[in-house]
């Protein structure tokens, strides 16, 4: 069966997609720890980070570079940070989470939950940087 993160790379389910090549998807976490919070998924359906194969964890890694350097240039932060816990989707993902302080990266706390209007906003914002 497919991962959630699966049908959002295929478009069958919508998400705020902030950046996309040949094999990696950059879209915004739906409950996010703080605005600006970006999943990046590889396109091929890989439950754990490290069964990647490694041309494909360096691509993961340095898109995901790209994408935080953009969020960097938007969401005000003193810098991006990166969690990879791959328990909640079996589908490889990092986590960029714009920082102000180390509970910022904190996954038991409460998520935000944002209008439509603003996730529209927020993606498009950081695609735009990435140009």
């Amino acid at each position: 069966m497919a991962s959630i993160f699966t049908k959002i790379i295929n478009r069958e389910i919508p998400g705020y997609i902030v950046a996309e090549n040949d094999s990696c998807l950059a879209f915004l976490d739906i409950f996010p720890l703080v605005k600006g919070h970006v999943l990046v998924v590889p396109k091929q359906e890989v439950d754990y980070i490290y069964d990647l194969e490694d041309e494909l964890l360096a691509e993961l890694h340095v898109f995901a570079k790209k994408v935080a350097k953009g969020i960097e240039k938007v969401i005000p932060c003193e810098r991006v940070g990166v969690a990879v816990v791959g328990l909640e989707v079996p589908h490889a993902h990092i986590h960029l989470v714009p920082l102000n302080s180390m509970d910022d990266l904190n996954f038991s706390r409460k998520k935000l939950e944002l209008a439509k209007e603003e996730m529209v906003a927020i993606a498009e914002s950081i695609s735009a940087a990435l140009e």
